[in-house]
């Protein structure tokens, strides 16, 4: 029984009693009914009469083989499937074991809950609540194990069944789709399906269907599968739409007035929300001659998301927007993130802002943040800006050059000396965008252009994060902090020893610093090496993350970091606006203790959305360009092998900067063996190479837009035995290749082992003084 109700009047109840018992009781099976009424014998047999009757009449309910219960309620605490997903992306559980009488409820947002968040198929111990006379809610508990995993695929309808296959490269499980769940499905449909036994031991495992989500062949279809795949949240509930709605434009009341400051935006050409702004002029202060002011104006979201509010807990739960090149799924609903909290031209918008004082060498020398009121003079791209300093100003950038353009350029100069003597990681990697066309296809694959304008925002949003970051602790106030560790030894080793094959010295037992890179990433820039040295000393480096604790900023070369600037998309912003209320008194919706005290906790769980965003980014990516590929299979590409693995090479295709696979099994008839201290895959009998870095030209054998996968042969000959290499140690196919032509795997096809090897030992693994276990 779910309750231990007071112990009823004893024998046999009439049927409101019963009702009324089941009620309090939640659930209870015959033989606990008949314990608590004290029945016995033919008592029993009226029970189950009257029992059966109930059930006819629609006032009770089955709840798994011998449980009952009032119908239309659920028990207190069950444990329940997550079902289904609304319009406005809530998820919906049934009870596992209610009858068609027990109602779905809501699964509420947790703020506090931790890990990943539910999804559809999970299984979840949950307590439900009524909340009105046919709604439930259920509260989450905990994850308990599924009897399957969930598989995203594409259907595939033969002649005899239907296939789900797997849009994760790395699921080798195929499943079968039965009889009845397949009638309403076509070839091409996207699902969300788990996995469950077959009918037989072996073969292919049954999938029940959970949600058909969409279609391969939709435009839309590469972000559709990184959101369901990578579960970010989509969405926003109903309350949540109501607070974004229920909110008023800002006034003066509590504000500095800073309308009079002609700050401009300068964002992407395609960027809906702005939530930063910049403005420059010289330091009238006679003390600080050829100083400059640099103001930072940012968005102030905590004035309209206010802590434990429906807004501020969706928000806290999606940690951060994800971006895609068709879409956007925000931390905030459109009404905010691209309405009251975007500093849109011409309009009044409430800011947080900070006035930084640099000296003429580029020293910052003071700081002050500020609650205010702002105007932005003008709205413009980095290709805009950077286009009007270079001499090509139209209707919009004409005017201003002198005002606002030329001072920031020149306040910028000045900040950039002092970022040269803080010497930060200097990478330079070739990023890349989709060009979507207007019917939703993929036009093109770009570069992403670096510009000066995009290095002057940097810097200034970066000078104003450190400043948020000494402000708070000045103020004794607890922050997350951005933190980037220094690279590990093991990772310093690894590089040392790959530098070596080119001919770079690096010792391991130095240091690293950013200085060090920089001298290193200076000594290769403009030669063949440059590109992959830049891709290897990226790969060195640590994964940032939010903390409590500060670890500083290896990448900035920074004692002290956090992130200010964007909390119309980083929940991790936002609790810094939080913090900058509270340490400078600018107003009652600051930190609360109950934040001071989750913090740690805030800081993991943003960590972890962070990087959920990051691979859905990367894998809607590598689709799209999968996608825009397929029309060229069977074509030649130039490229640069950038990875190199036991059973392949990973090869950048210059046009597009997509990856692709080159399997080790396709590269010729000898045996290739990975030397990882050179980073190369090596002839064992040849002694030829492929190496990290080696420009190659290879034919696409094979695109998938639906995993992302790209298959590529090779073209370009192996380079030539490397003199100074150990020449390569031959393995246990060094006779018995495996290649086509050979006779297999070993020369009965038994195995890595099997044929004779050398030394007469017997095939499949007969080496002298081994004995062979018993077949199981």
């Amino acid at each position: 029984m779910a309750k231990n109700p007071k112990r009823p009047v004893a024998g046999l109840p009439d049927k409101d009693t019963l009702l009324a018992f089941l009620r309090e009781a939640g659930e209870a099976e015959k033989s606990d009914i008949a314990r608590a009424f004290g029945l016995k014998g033919a008592e029993r047999r009226m029970l189950r009469e009257m029992l059966r009757e109930l059930e006819a009449e629609g006032k009770l309910g089955k709840r798994g083989r011998k449980g009952f219960a009032e119908a239309g309620t659920l028990p207190p605490v069950g444990v329940a499937d997550v079902v289904a997903r609304t319009d406005d992306g809530e998820l919906v559980v049934q009870l596992v074991k209610g009858d068609a009488d027990a109602p779905q409820a809501i699964l509420a947002t947790d703020k506090d809950r931790r890990g990943s968040a539910p999804g559809l198929g999970d299984r979840l111990l949950v307590k439900f609540e009524r909340v009105d006379d046919n709604e439930w809610v259920a509260r989450f508990i905990k994850k308990l194990d599924a009897d399957g995993l969930k598989i995203l695929g594409v259907i595939r309808k033969g002649h005899r069944e239907v296939r789900i296959i797997p849009v994760d490269k790395r699921d080798k499980d195929v499943l079968t789709v039965a009889p009845a769940q397949a009638e309403g499905l076509k070839d091409g449909d996207l699902v969300l399906a788990t996995s469950q036994r077959g009918e037989g031991r072996y073969g292919p495992k049954r999938g029940k269907i959970l949600e058909v989500i969409g279609r391969e062949d939709d435009p839309r279809a590469a972000s559709i599968i990184a959101i369901h795949q990578n579960n970010i949240p989509i969405g926003f509930s109903e309350a949540v739409e109501a607070e974004a709605n229920d909110q008023e434009l800002p006034t003066l009341k509590g504000r500095e007035d800073l309308r009079h400051i002609p700050f401009v935006t300068i964002d992407p050409q395609d960027a809906r929300d702005h939530d930063d702004a910049v403005y420059a002029e010289r330091d009238t202060d006679e003390k600080n001659p050829d100083g400059w002011v640099v103001w930072v104006a940012i968005a102030d979201v905590a004035a309209y998301v206010r802590p434990n509010t429906a807004l501020d807990r969706e928000a806290r739960a999606k940690g951060n927007s994800t971006y895609f090149p068709d879409r956007v799924e925000p931390m905030l609903p459109e009404v905010l993130s691209n309405g009251l909290c975007s500093l849109k031209e011409g309009e009044n918008r409430a800011t947080m802002a900070v006035r930084m004082v640099f000296d003429k060498s580029g020293t910052k020398i003071g700081h002050k943040f500020t609650r205010g009121l702002m105007r932005s003079h003008a709205k413009l791209s980095y290709e805009q800006a950077q286009a009007a300093i270079d001499g090509q100003q139209d209707d919009t950038t004409g005017p201003i050059m002198d005002t606002i353009l030329y001072p920031l350029w020149n306040a910028y100069a000045c900040m950039l000396k002092g970022r040269e003597r803080r010497a930060p990681l200097a990478i330079e990697s070739l990023e890349r965008r989709v060009k979507m066309s207007p019917n939703g296809g993929i036009e093109a694959i770009l570069p992403r252009k670096s510009l000066e304008a995009h290095r002057l925002i940097e810097e200034m949003m970066v000078q104003a994060n450190v400043c948020a970051a000494q402000t708070l602790e000045k103020a004794r106030t607890p922050l997350i902090y951005r933190v980037h560790e220094t690279p590990s030894q093991e990772k310093i080793f690894n590089l040392a020893d790959f530098l070596h094959t080119i001919g770079k010295n690096w010792s391991k037992g130095e240091a690293p610093t950013t200085k060090r890179f920089n001298k290193l990433l200076g000594e290769i820039k403009d030669t063949e090496h440059a590109e992959v040295v830049n891709e290897v000393v990226l790969r060195t480096q640590m994964q940032a993350f939010y903390s409590t604790e500060n670890l500083g900023h290896f990448g900035l070369n920074l004692d002290r970091y956090g992130h200010f600037t964007s909390p119309i998309r980083r929940y991790a912003d936002l609790m810094v606006h939080r913090g900058l209320i509270r340490a400078l008194n600018l107003g009652n919706d600051g930190l609360t203790d109950r934040e001071v005290a989750e913090l740690s906790g805030v800081a993991e769980h943003i960590t972890d959305t962070e990087r959920r965003s990051m691979a859905a980014e990367r894998s809607a990516m590598d689709r799209y360009i999968a996608a825009f590929l397929q029309d060229h299979v069977g074509a030649t590409f130039n490229g640069r092998i950038t990875g190199v693995t036991r059973f392949g090479l990973f090869v950048r295709l210059d046009e597009t900067g997509a990856d692709g696979l080159v399997p080790v099994s396709s590269l010729g008839d000898e045996y290739f063996v990975h030397d990882d201290r050179s980073h190369a895959l090596v002839g064992e009998r040849s002694g030829k190479r492929f190496p990290l870095g080696m420009n190659v030209q290879v034919l696409l054998v094979e695109a998938t837009p639906v995993t992302g996968g790209l298959v590529l042969q090779m073209l370009s000959e192996a380079a030539p035995r490397d003199p100074n290499a150990a020449q390569p140690r031959l393995g246990m196919r060094g006779r018995n290749d495996n290649r086509p032509g050979h006779r297999g795997k070993g020369a009965g096809g038994k195995g890595p082992g099997g044929g004779r090897s050398r030394n007469g030992n017997k095939p499949n693994g007969g080496l002298k003084g081994v004995r062979k276990g018993k077949r199981k």
